[in-house]
């Protein structure tokens, strides 16, 4: 009893994604390429295909390509593919007749390419001539649907020669959404499907692609991408022989990263972009014979072959084989490994100048840019790091953080090695694993200090534009600078230890029991108080004084720190605005309150704790009257002023802002200098 087959069956089970939406104009293409080969096999005449794209009346807009002022398209209605190849023969027309026909098996195909027109297109029609056993042309046409399959329509008559048209029609809208618009593309995405067709001897027909207003030669693209081709490699993987096509192809826009190309049955399967899978392969490559280039590999197989899958997107081999595989157990990770290898045997010149430059471009980094990782370099490059020369700096400091941060959980897993052996009697090697532990530790401590050295250079520069004029001669709000001393309106709880940047003030700001930022007086459990007026900045120490005493009492000496910021070049016109008097009211302020520590613990009473009040200020002819009248004296540069209020038992300091980034420039100096850092 023979077996019905249902076309609807067998479409609606045919997979197409969506990013493969032109592969059945690619596979129209390559059979028109077929029929060509099988008329013009020995008569040396090269063949043609024209490839017509056709337009609706209605416009929309191409999202696919990048750029600014996109131009309106037409939407894709369908294709027309024309060829003066062998035509459709009795046994060609038997043979697409007859589902899941193995007539060109020995040519890879699958008999699934005509099931992929119907699942992408409403319609298609097929209009062919050949030339029967007396040399006499013969036409034939027919229509082909899911509803009613192959449907004939008489003679096909306008025929000079062998050849057919085949029209696809109806374009669907979830395939055309995704399928390239412009000739230019469209033409681009056929080249490399077909280009093992144009790299054989021989070469491939005259392929033209053309709508209304464009036409590509296919030739043309081979001459725009190929530069030349290289040696030709056999490799053997668990006793599969696999044909490597080595190309250099010209460095353009498009090809700007080396692919590994996976082939089957003379059709591009699946693109892989090959970019840092081997040591110096990034991108453009350099060498004495051709200049710029980048490598491009088409990986054929019987083995490929026999296992890519009936609509061509990919392989019926699995990834990796977990535990330890068979002999002939064959994974896509081993085929990989064994073609990457010999990859890196080819390139080898040109590798090795890459991994050069990616070295040079690595250390001008760190020097320049990055010093944290200069204690960790060495071990970074142990770990066989290797970069693309023209890599931008966020990358490679991605790249870089990456290997300390597995640097940091390798040394951690080893010093719970070493530690769980201390106890124990030690092995032979102890010590010296020991000493490798405790230089890593030393490396990746000394990798900590220098990136907080950089981060402070870095905040430093940040103070030095925010207080110069813009082009407009404004300067920066308060608030900005504010912000980058420390974060406004948060207090301890809300700001680590070190997320504030007071160092830049003074070095001993950094260490408080208490801070508080652009909050009320009243907010503040340090205080007591009822007012609402905000200091910019306020900070407390508690120092504790160690005591020989039976009830572990202690003497806390609570210190106050005040700090005003005003706006680059303000110019206030009036008394009350006067920063130095608005810090001693504040330290007066806290002074009369209940005071409690942070953690909400009474200070003894004490109405004269130290207090020191900052101004950062620049000094105007205002300024500098107040500091005048305050009774402060200049500073030996001339930037600043300080002195001491009896009165208020007050240290006060009025810093220009020039003169704070000079003061903080200066004290961390040595550290910039240490680093290479500009001082």
């Amino acid at each position: 009893m023979a077996l019905t087959t249902s076309l609807v069956g067998r479409v609606r089970n045919t997979s197409l994604p969506k990013s493969h939406a032109l592969l059945p104009l690619l596979e129209a293409i390559v059979n028109a390429i077929q029929a060509i080969d099988a008329r013009h096999e020995g008569s040396g005449a090269p063949g043609r295909i024209d490839v017509r794209v056709h337009r609706d009346a209605q416009a929309e807009f191409d999202f696919g390509q990048a750029g600014q002022g996109r131009a309106p398209m037409k939407p894709i209605v369908g294709f027309t593919v024309e060829d003066d190849g062998l035509g459709f023969t009795p046994r060609n027309m038997s043979s697409f007749e007859t589902l899941d026909s193995d007539y060109k098996s020995d040519l890879g195909c699958r008999g699934v390419g005509r099931l992929l027109w119907l699942k992408a297109f409403d319609r298609v029609s097929i209009r062919s001539a050949y030339e029967d056993q007396d040399g006499k042309i013969r036409g034939r046409q027919f229509r082909f649907s899911v509803e009613r399959e192959v449907e004939h329509d008489g003679d096909a008559d306008g025929f000079a020669r062998p050849g057919t048209v085949v029209s696809l029609a109806g374009f669907k809208k979830s395939f055309r959404q995704h399928a390239p618009k412009g000739v230019d593309a469209i033409a681009r995405e056929v080249f490399e499907h077909c280009i093992w067709y144009f790299l054989r001897p021989g070469g491939a027909p005259v392929v033209t692609i053309a709508d209304d207003d464009e036409s590509v030669s296919l030739a043309d693209l081979m001459d725009e991408f190929v530069d030349s081709a290289m040696s030709s490699s056999t490799i053997e993987v668990k006793g599969q022989k696999f044909d490597m096509l080595n190309l250099r192809l010209k460095s353009s826009a498009r090809n700007s990263v080396p692919r590994l190309h996976w082939c089957a049955a003379s059709r591009v399967v699946i693109n892989e972009n090959l970019s840092g899978k081997v040591p110096g392969l990034h991108g453009r490559l350099k060498d004495e014979e051709s200049g710029e280039f980048v490598y491009a590999c088409y990986l054929t197989s019987d083995f490929l072959d026999d296992r890519v899958r009936s609509d061509r997107t990919a392989f019926d081999i699995r990834d990796r084989i977990a535990g330890e595989s068979l002999v002939d157990d064959l994974s896509l990770d081993d085929i990989r490994e064994a073609v990457l290898e010999e990859i890196g045997k080819i390139l080898k010149d040109p590798l090795e100048s890459a991994r050069e430059q990616g070295k040079q471009r690595v250390h001008e980094f760190v020097s320049k840019r990055a010093p944290r990782y200069r204690p960790v370099l060495a071990k970074i490059e142990e770990r066989g790091i290797t970069v693309d020369p023209s890599v931008k700096d966020q990358d490679l400091e991605l790249q870089l953080h990456r290997h300390l941060q597995k640097i940091e959980s390798e040394a951690f897993v080893q010093g719970q090695e070493i530690f769980a052996e201390a106890d124990s009697e030690p092995a032979e090697d102890y010590a010296e694993r020991l000493a490798a532990y405790l230089s890593t530790v030393s490396e990746i401590n000394q990798s900590d200090l220098a990136a907080y050295v950089s981060r402070r250079r870095t905040v430093l520069d940040l103070l030095g534009r925010l207080i110069r004029a813009d082009k407009d001669r404004k300067y920066s709000r308060e608030d900005a600078i504010h912000s980058l001393i420390v974060p406004m309106r948060t207090d301890s709880n809300e700001v680590a230890s070190d997320g504030s940047n007071l160092w830049i003030i003074d070095e001993r700001l950094a260490f408080h029991d208490y801070l508080a930022s652009d909050k009320t007086l009243k907010s503040m459990p340090i205080t007591g108080s009822d007012s609402t007026r905000e200091p910019d900045i306020l900070a407390t120490r508690l120092i504790d004084s160690p005591v020989l005493a039976a009830e572990g009492q202690r003497l806390p000496l609570p210190s106050i720190v005040v700090v005003e910021i005003k706006r680059p070049m303000r110019k206030d016109a009036t008394e009350g605005k006067n920063p130095i008097q608005q810090c001693l009211d504040y330290v007066k302020r806290i002074r009369a309150g209940g005071v409690l520590t942070a953690t909400g613990r009474p200070i003894p009473p004490t109405h004269e704790p130290p207090a020191f009040c900052y101004i950062i200020a620049d000094l105007t002819d205002k300024m500098i009257e107040r500091c005048e009248i305050s009774n402060l004296r200049p500073t030996h540069d001339g930037l600043g002023y300080f002195g001491f209020n009896d009165s208020a038992k007050a240290y006060i300091e009025v810093m220009s802002f020039d003169g704070l980034v000079n003061s903080a420039t200066e004290r961390n100096r040595a550290f910039f200098d240490k680093l290479g850092l500009p001082s």
